[in-house]
């Protein structure tokens, strides 16, 4: 027999978006307060964005963790469970275990999936032969190991062609590790190659214009429109699709770190939720869903034209609580997201880009200085200071 529950609002998904939108509900109503579940089968909480500094050797994956549970605000329910499908039309979910939730507002905020079986002969290889990824808390390791035990050849990091988790993520590791190499005496016996299957090294002139600099400084080799589509570990190869020509080329590595494509999840993409290339489909600026007035997206699932960070979350997640409270008092919808998000870009030891920009590629800087060029400063509030804004702001819906 299956279960039913019944709840004002759910919440699908309880990562960065997922969290941080309960908290700020609770915060707002307390008629909220056991009115509201955030579904999700995970256990473990991750702050990924640490994840860049622990494969440069410069963080514990251990400081990312924390127990879900622990996170959830009070006065909401966590349901640890899977969704399967959606059924907007009568306002109701399924989940793997059989329990059917329904609700009067749906809150879709359930992250992407990292396709580790998009790339023949990935997944067999991560963590040896030299493969190692930063994209997930069972490999970020393995960068660190392969960093630091590089003796000199050819280094390579790849951008697959598919929306990222923060755009900049791929090629924030390779700065890291060329100063690692200076550091242990072996980058002028080594060649770096950026193969990314973007055509340029960054989406907003201002910051690609530094980051060129930065290329050009540390002698890295770009490779642009370029996808990684197999590796062959036996031989130490990465064979790579020329997106322009659709030729293929094979490069030999020494070090390979991969970021793996990415999509929709499954359960949303099958669904009715979804916009032809799998995502949540809502307006870009109220993050209402096109179809289901008592649906929104938010996060990485859905289908907005910006970068998925979890900087962009922070400005989406008033939005939605803005709207949502709206919609439940019978008023219009007049919270608008204009697209900000923002890119960290590491690009050595103590040295950050901080980029943040909005839907129109328009730098919108925090501070009053040029954010495009590096500083130990920013370096510093990646660090120390963001993590602590995570925890103890976002998650908690103070900021």
């Amino acid at each position: 027999m299956s279960k039913h529950a019944r709840y004002s609002i759910v919440i699908v998904g309880a990562g960065t978006a997922g969290i941080s939108v309960a908290a700020r509900l609770v915060r707002i109503s307390k008629k909220l307060k056991g009115q509201i579940a955030i579904i999700d089968p995970q256990t473990k909480h991750y702050y990924q964005p640490l994840w860049t500094l622990v494969g440069g050797g410069a963080a514990k994956k251990e400081e990312s963790e924390r127990d879900l549970a622990t996170l959830i605000p009070a006065g909401v329910d966590l349901i640890g469970d899977a969704v399967t499908e959606f059924r907007p039309n009568q306002n109701i979910l399924l989940t793997k275990q059989g329990t059917i939730v329904s609700y009067d507002y749906l809150v879709a905020a359930a992250g992407l999936q990292i396709n580790w079986d998009g790339i023949k002969g990935l997944k067999g290889t991560i963590g040896k032969n030299g493969v190692c990824s930063n994209y997930s808390y069972q490999t970020v390791d393995s960068t660190w190991e392969n960093i630091r035990n590089f003796k000199g050849g050819t280094a390579i990091f790849t951008h697959p062609n598919s929306p990222v988790k923060c755009g900049g993520a791929p090629q924030k590791i390779m700065y890291l590790a060329d100063d690692y190499f200076r550091k242990s005496n072996v980058r002028n016996q080594s060649e770096i190659i950026f193969a990314s299957a973007k055509s340029t090294i960054f989406d907003v002139t201002k910051y690609a214009n530094a980051l060129e600099k930065v290329v050009q400084r540390k002698s890295i080799q770009t490779m642009y429109k370029r996808n990684l589509i197999e590796i062959r570990p036996d031989s130490k190869e990465a064979l790579f699709e020329n997106l322009e020509t659709k030729e293929q080329e094979v490069l030999t590595y020494d070090l390979l770190h991969v970021t793996p494509p990415m999509k929709a999840p499954a359960f949303i993409k099958e669904s009715t939720l979804a916009d032809a290339g799998g995502w949540v489909d809502v307006d870009p600026y109220t993050l209402q869903h096109k179809k289901f007035a008592n649906v929104f997206g938010i996060g990485d699932c859905a289908n907005l034209p910006t970068s998925k960070t979890g900087a962009a979350i922070r400005k989406q997640a008033p939005v939605v609580v803005q709207n949502l409270m709206s919609m439940i008092k019978g008023s219009s919808l007049d919270a608008k997201y204009d697209g900000y998000t923002s890119c960290p870009l590491v690009t050595g030891y103590n040295k950050l880009v901080l980029a943040e920009f909005n839907y129109h590629k328009v730098p919108q800087e925090t501070f009053p200085f040029d954010q495009s060029k590096e500083r130990f400063s920013m370096y510093l509030l990646k660090r120390r200071l963001l993590p602590i804004m995570y925890w103890n702001g976002m998650l908690k819906g103070l900021m």
